[in-house]
């Protein structure tokens, strides 16, 4: 096979803190290279040296296209030997035109005039390229997410690119979506197109890649042919342990009832007389891991905002300790030692312009504060602590939350209970958008909380991480209880009838 790019001996750092170094990676015509590591790694800083964002002087060694020396300045130099960069965040202009997205800054014209029939004449073809069904003249802000991604991946083609490369370009895709790009990408690199693929998502990895490279700790650990390597093998490669390491389940003593919900109902948000939660009844015990397990529409995340006094329910009581909890609000809640760890941490669980230590701190400002004036020091020293306690990684905890990776953005967000006095920790899909490596260090942590006799419930989409973690687990379907299922009584096949409302269990 034919090499298109190597990359010799590149290392890259941000002041003391090194990224990856002595990486030696090449990449072959038409070939498909998965690049798999955990959260901080260094997969998506090094496809940004790739890409130019980091320029030539920023890092060390080489990067060698088709046999020449590159020397990037900047993201057009990259582009101008043929590689494009598809990024997780789509970044498209949401007011212009698909057509204009496509073309921008590559204008079609003639004597300095917009050539507008040529350009939506070769947008039409890019489109097709990538199954996109949609007018060159559409504004991009009626694109659904899906349409936008490979929207992007169009633009890249109008590059007329050699290599692309792709960073976790599904977490925002519904697996439909994902099975129609990955279809794409085998596609592409039928043509000649060598991709770089990132995923933390191993079926993605095993789906598409011809050979798949593995990061840890800024190391390159090994490249392998997908024939020749499995699954548990390279995530045991990614986070330096045994895959029946990953669930670091204890057996800790469960005590007497913490919470207690009843009748918990909550009224749809657009549609009258029709609820999301309807009578949903449970409980859960002083260092009991519960689990809640459904389909997506099923109202986890519904009854525990409910609880937590986050939305408003219209029946139903929640009681504390054997007392009834009046929750008005999710400050209230916080004041009765209860903590939610929402499923979308940017929205709802960091402040993008706040530093590590902030964010660490912002539940805990009367515990350090003294007449109203919060004491930096004892701030400081009790961020510093759970920083190291959760082996965050960054620059320190004066670094901006917007510069982690999504694992450890993760842990920040833990880290602000674990300096409360908890009682009831809620935890929605605490591993979402997580690499393998800071999944067993979030499970850890709860284990930890458990032991100290802190109530977890952990409301989750991944089966596994339910039946490896939970105590027991309580199936939702269509805002109803349908199972109540206890650790040795756990089956897939059960939990997957429960939550498709076709079979009950112990309620």
């Amino acid at each position: 096979m034919e090499k298109i790019l190597e990359m010799k001996e590149v290392s890259k750092s941000f002041g003391k803190v090194t990224v990856f170094k002595n990486v030696n990676l090449d990449l072959y015509r038409g070939e498909i290279l998965a690049l798999s590591g955990e959260n901080g790694a260094g997969k998506s800083t090094m496809m940004n040296v790739l890409g130019g964002i980091y320029p030539y002087g920023e890092y060390d060694g080489q990067i060698i296209v088709e046999e020449k020396v590159c020397e990037f300045k900047n993201a057009n130099d990259s582009r101008a030997v043929g590689i494009e960069m598809i990024h997780q965040e789509i970044s498209l202009h949401s007011d212009l035109t698909v057509a204009e997205n496509i073309f921008m800054g590559n204008w079609k014209s003639k004597k300095g005039v917009i050539s507008w029939n040529e350009m939506y004449t070769q947008a039409e073809q890019y489109l097709k390229r990538v199954h996109l069904d949609v007018s060159p003249k559409i504004m991009v802000y009626n694109l659904s997410t899906s349409q936008q991604q490979l929207l992007s991946i169009a633009k890249a083609l109008a590059g007329n690119p050699r290599i692309l490369l792709f960073d976790e370009p599904t977490s925002a895709l519904t697996e439909h979506d994902v099975s129609n790009l990955l279809a794409i990408i085998k596609d592409l690199a039928r043509t000649g197109i060598s991709c770089i693929y990132i995923s933390h998502k191993m079926e993605e990895v095993f789906a598409l890649a011809d050979r798949i490279a593995v990061l840890r700790d800024g190391s390159l650990i090994s490249i392998d042919k997908k024939d020749e390597i499995t699954v548990d093998k390279v995530i045991e490669r990614m986070v330096g342990r045994k895959v029946e390491e990953m669930y670091p389940k204890k057996d800790i003593p469960i005590g007497e009832t913490v919470l207690e919900a009843k009748g918990i109902t909550v009224p749809h948000f657009y549609i009258k007389n029709k609820n999301v939660v309807e009578n949903v009844s449970f409980s859960v015990a002083k260092g009991e891991i519960l689990g809640f397990s459904g389909l997506v529409g099923s109202g986890r995340s519904e009854t525990m905002n409910a609880i937590y006094g986050s939305l408003k329910k219209s029946a139903g009581t929640v009681y504390l300790e054997g007392k009834e909890l009046q929750i008005k609000n999710q400050s209230d809640a916080i004041k009765k030692g209860m903590g939610l760890v929402t499923e979308d941490r940017k929205r709802s669980g960091i402040i993008a312009p706040m530093s590590l230590r902030e964010n660490m701190t912002i539940a805990s400002l009367k515990e350090i504060a003294g007449r109203g004036v919060i004491d930096r020091e004892k701030e400081r020293s009790i961020a510093e602590k759970y920083y190291r306690i959760l082996a965050v990684k960054a620059q320190g905890i004066e670094d901006n939350i917007m510069n982690l990776s999504g694992g450890n953005q993760q842990k920040i967000v833990l880290s602000k209970w674990l300096m409360r006095d908890l009682k009831v920790l809620i935890l929605d899909e605490p591993t979402r958008g997580v690499d393998v490596g800071a999944k067993v260090e979030i499970y850890n942590v709860i284990t930890e909380l458990a032991k100290k006799g802190v109530a977890v419930i952990v409301v989750s989409s991944e089966m596994p991480e339910l039946m490896g973690m939970c105590d027991r687990i309580i199936v939702l379907g269509r805002g109803k209880v349908y199972a109540n299922i206890p650790r040795e009584k756990f089956s897939q096949e059960l939990i997957m009838k429960a939550a498709a409302c076709l079979e009950t269990y112990g309620v």
